[in-house]
């Protein structure tokens, strides 16, 4: 596993930053061209103690300068703590939330990413809640998905809602799998011990790999804290993204072989028994993009598409 730490960068702290102390939760954002100004204004109203909390952020790349200097004009004018780290270079999802978690000053760390807003008014106080019980090393509090406007969303949003938003009860029946990177709540030292795996490149599983990872060792478990998730895709996008999430999942298997009897994975050896599938997938990209077609339809395609290029690599 490699893990990078020389990771040139800059930092913007305001003023309730720079005077120090130390918080109970480090809110861990990471973006790449993803605005996070809402999730901000959010956020800081729900912190009833602003010297419990502090916000880090981290620009991966600085591919909008503007976007950039927005977030730091932002970040000034609040009374909670917040720092924005800008590193010179991409280096990716896994080293970036490594790196946040490197200069998090909190004993806790909860990691949400710049396209979500919290679920309700009690959102932080509920991860309080799970730190003062010791629930677990790690909380994974859920997302929630609202109906698009725009059509071309639609897809993104089914897909979401019946792959990802689970309750807790059914994430818990599910296990390590089911944890994702964002809305994440984990204890500092865990993160120390067991980093995301920056081998893990581009999009997709890292996740997974980590949640496993951490269970040998750690105590994980699911709560109901959802965070609403925006950032919704159009098809074309989640093509790309799939397509490239093969390789990600080759290296997840890899390095759990157990986990060969995931959904995706079985569906991709089926494919694989089918002689010629692959020139098939002209057909499932087609109806992925096709707006007029059901929902059920779309998500079946998207989902074929997927394991079609899963099989070229498992």
């Amino acid at each position: 596993m490699t893990v990078m730490t020389e990771i040139p960068m800059r930092e913007h702290a305001n003023a309730a930053s720079r005077r120090g102390g130390a918080p109970a939760i480090s809110i861990l954002v990471p973006f790449y061209r993803d605005d996070a100004s809402a999730l901000i204004t959010a956020l800081a109203p729900l912190a009833r103690d602003p010297h419990d909390f502090e916000i880090v952020l981290f620009d991966d790349g600085e591919p909008d300068p503007e976007l950039n200097q927005a977030i730091c004009a932002l970040i000034d004018g609040f009374e909670l703590p917040m720092r924005l780290l800008t590193s010179v270079r991409n280096r990716g999802r896994a080293a970036g939330r490594n790196l946040l978690a490197g200069q998090a000053r909190a004993p806790w760390l909860l990691y949400l990413d710049a396209d979500m807003t919290p679920g309700d008014d009690a959102f932080l106080d509920r991860y309080h809640t799970a730190i003062a019980t010791d629930v677990a090393d790690a909380v994974f509090g859920g997302y929630e998905t609202d109906e698009p406007d725009n059509p071309a969303h639609r897809l993104h949003a089914a897909l979401s809602r019946t792959s990802d938003q689970h309750g807790a009860a059914s994430r818990n029946a599910i296990g390590a799998t089911a944890f994702c990177s964002s809305n994440l709540l984990v204890r500092a030292e865990v993160m120390r011990d067991c980093p995301y795996d920056e081998d893990f490149t581009g999009w997709g599983w890292e996740d997974v790999d980590w949640a496993v990872s951490a269970s040998a060792r750690f105590r994980l478990t699911h709560i109901d804290n959802p965070a609403r998730h925006g950032g919704l895709q159009e098809a074309t996008e989640l093509l790309d993204k799939f397509r490239a999430g093969a390789i990600n999942f080759k290296r997840l298997i890899a390095r759990h072989p157990e986990l060969a009897n995931l959904p995706g994975a079985r569906a991709a050896r089926l494919l694989k028994r089918v002689p010629g599938q692959h020139w098939l997938r002209g057909l499932w990209a087609r109806l992925s993009r096709s707006e007029g077609l059901p929902l059920r339809i779309r998500t079946l395609a998207l989902k074929l598409w997927r394991a079609s290029w899963t099989s070229e690599v498992i």
